[in-house]
């Protein structure tokens, strides 16, 4: 027999690391609110049953307000899974019960999971379960998603429950919050709606109390009638002015009321009231209004330092001297044995290892940076980091919630692009989509490693970084631009909760690590692979398809030609230069890729320091400034298009994001390059 258990929560109570720890799967995860977007769904290891796990986004209530807690809600009312899981984490357990009181009103199986028990320990703090689940009269099992302990045992006891009720037996629970004046009230809403027989299959009882608060949602998919909806309008007004308070208040104060009178019989804490906890007092200086920024960026220098700096050129050399010598030279010497055709080595040493062999000798620097973001995350650093640019996003009309996406894009901009589904507001989110790209995406890169080693030996990592805070001006000169003309309006409040530190675990570090790095060597092994050996042809054939032996006679050549002069302002009018940036709309790692093979020194081989050695002959160290500044902020990649596309859901937004993206790139790229000339640099 098949199931289905949902995975229910508050942000950042670890429902992803229950969701990695039950199937064994490797999803993003993070010591913040908003990493998960949208459901994953994955089987249940160890199990003889088939059990399907759906991981939900988090929510803080069934009252959504932004795209995610919308997909969560409607999966847990519209799909109704065999049964809930709620994870609550037990350290801010008072704020997590309010989500569990609205579950168990659905009258769905609910199984709590009352994780972060060893943080919870940790602290001195202890928790009578036994009592809380005679409370809430649902099962609640300790577990501690991070450390694997109760994983196991809670999806035995989710299956339990949903046997029990296959086989005819009550789960659910029935909770007193309310007085008896709300209780009547919603009795009288229950009644109204049941006598019209116009309601959606939602549990009466808890569209009862969702047409008294007024949820559109809710209003729009009953289909009520006008009159029925003003006697529920004409109720409301009664409540709330009997209560003195809004109606969405009166519920939530009842709700609170009830947690805090069950918390206070099952939970027994060590600190006392008003005490600063480890996380305070170091949020006292990371947080500190004066010195916050300039400790993240010097947090962010040490971090590019290390990454860029002796620790990364030794594993690019390592990588170069493994991939474009020792392999390239087995190979050749292979072919020859073999006696291959010229055309055929030619493919294979001087197109597809070439090709390959310029990404991936980056491979393990790109590895490092993502070691180092995990630590940053995972520690709950980043949270902080959120916090601190609220001040300055909301100058230029965003709040800091925005950041979040824009930090994710230093990964990738894809899943960045979608973790716009967090901003309620929806000219926010377009704005955050736009401006997002601006920040360097890790397959960005290889095009910086590779020119500042060929043009800024000495200074590789302080090139790198100013590239990152560039991208980072250019972002908020942007917002403010767009926020004064097209995209006018107040910022939304910035509410986020700041998670405690922690001290991340190898097993969780290496796991974001490898998330990270994994799409990066999988598009190497494909999309770069495909490219390099379109670029091969390219650069070996004309239009009348005949071999040439000058490069710019081939196709490339040709194409590179005509394209150039669009470049030519900005200091790199080369026509391979041109062709690479054309490639990089398909993945930024092949602009690389195509400059390994469009610089292909023949039969005597080609690595990347020979690489260098060639751009040098027509790059000078401005104009590839000017160029890694295109890079950085020309449309991204064809799979953030698609993302763009997606979440925009306009062709018209769309096309002005990456129009403006681009035209942004040609713009700065101009002044850095006619700038740098102005100034007398070359």
């Amino acid at each position: 027999m098949s199931y289905r258990f949902a995975l229910v929560g508050n942000p950042n109570c670890g429902k992803t690391t229950m969701f990695n720890e039950v199937t064994g799967s490797t999803q993003h995860v993070g010591n913040w609110p908003g990493v998960t977007v949208e459901k994953k769904v994955g089987n249940a290891r160890r199990f003889k049953e088939n059990i399907q796990i759906i991981d939900l986004p988090g929510i803080y209530s069934l009252s959504p307000y932004s795209l995610e807690e919308m997909i969560a809600r409607d999966y847990i009312l519209d799909e109704k899974p065999d049964v809930l899981i709620n994870i609550v984490d037990a350290t801010n357990i008072e704020r997590n019960l309010y989500l569990t009181t609205q579950l168990i009103e659905l009258g769905i199986p609910v199984v709590v999971a009352l994780n972060m028990m060893d943080a919870l320990e940790a602290k001195g703090d202890t928790i009578e379960i036994t009592r809380l689940e005679k409370q809430l009269g649902i099962p609640i099992i300790p577990t501690s998603a991070n450390k694997g302990l109760g994983s196991r045992e809670l999806v035995e006891k989710a299956l339990q429950v949903a046997q029990s009720v296959a086989t005819g037996t009550p789960s659910s629970s029935s909770l007193q919050i309310f007085d008896e004046k709300l209780e009547a009230s919603i009795d009288d809403v229950r009644d109204a709606i049941t006598d019209r027989g116009a309601y959606h299959s939602y549990p009466l009882r808890w569209g009862a109390v969702k047409l008294l608060e007024g949820d559109e949602t809710v209003i729009v998919k009953t289909g009520l009638g006008n009159e029925a909806l003003e006697s529920v309008d004409t109720l409301r007004d009664q409540l709330e002015k009997e209560y003195d308070n809004d109606i969405e208040s009166i519920f939530a104060d009842y709700r609170y009321k009830y947690i805090s009178k069950i918390v206070g019989k099952s939970v027994k804490k060590k600190r006392i009231s008003g005490e600063l906890t480890v996380s305070d007092k170091i949020d006292k200086i990371l947080t500190n209004r004066i010195l916050a920024i300039p400790l993240f960026l010097l947090v962010m220098y040490v971090v590019f330092t290390i990454t860029f700096g002796f620790i990364g050129n030794f594993t690019i050399d390592f990588i170069d001297q493994l991939i474009n010598v020792s392999l390239a030279d087995a190979v050749t010497t292979l072919l020859h044995h073999a006696g291959a055709a010229d055309w055929l080595e030619s493919l294979i040493v001087g197109g597809i290892i070439a090709g390959l062999g310029s990404i991936l000798v980056f491979v393990p620097q790109i590895m490092i940076l993502f070691f180092f973001l995990a630590i940053l995350e995972d520690s709950g650093y980043m949270s902080r980091a959120a916090f601190i640019m609220d001040r300055l996003l909301r100058k230029i009309g965003l709040s800091g919630k925005s950041f979040i996406p824009m930090i994710m894009g230093i990964g990738c901009s894809v899943p960045a692009i979608m973790a716009t589904r967090t901003l309620e507001n929806e000219k926010d989110r377009r704005l955050t989509i736009i401006l997002t790209p601006f920040m360097s995406c890790g397959a960005r890169l290889p095009v910086y490693a590779l020119f500042a080693a060929a043009f800024f030996a000495n200074s590789q990592s302080t090139v790198i970084f100013s590239l990152y805070i560039l991208g980072v001006v250019v972002a908020i000169l942007s917002g403010i631009l767009l926020k004064k003309t097209i995209f006018k309006g107040e910022a939304e409040p910035f509410v986020m909760e700041l998670p405690p530190y922690r001290i991340p675990t190898i097993k969780g570090l290496m796991i974001r690590m490898w998330d990270r790095g994994k799409g990066f060597i999988k598009k190497a092994g494909t999309v770069i692979f495909a490219a390099s050996v379109i670029i091969w042809f390219g650069q070996t054939f004309s239009f009348s398809l005949s071999e040439v032996d000058d490069v710019s006679n081939s196709i490339f050549g040709a194409v590179g030609s005509f394209i150039a002069p669009f470049f030519a302002p900005l200091g790199f009018g080369d026509w391979r230069s041109s062709v690479a940036l054309l490639t990089g709309f398909v993945a930024k790692e092949a602009v690389v890729a195509t400059m390994g093979i469009l610089n292909n020194l023949g039969e005597v081989g080609e690595d990347s320091v020979q690489l260098m050695a060639s751009l040098q002959l027509y790059f000078t160290p401005l104009k590839a400034y000017a160029f890694m500044t295109f890079t950085l902020l020309y449309m991204p990649c064809i799979a953030a298009f698609a993302a763009i596309k997606r979440e925009m859901n306009s062709w018209k937004w769309t096309l002005f994001a990456v129009g403006y993206q681009t035209a942004t790139a040609w713009i700065v790229a101009f002044i850095v390059y006619q700038g740098g000339r102005l100034l007398g640099l070359s």
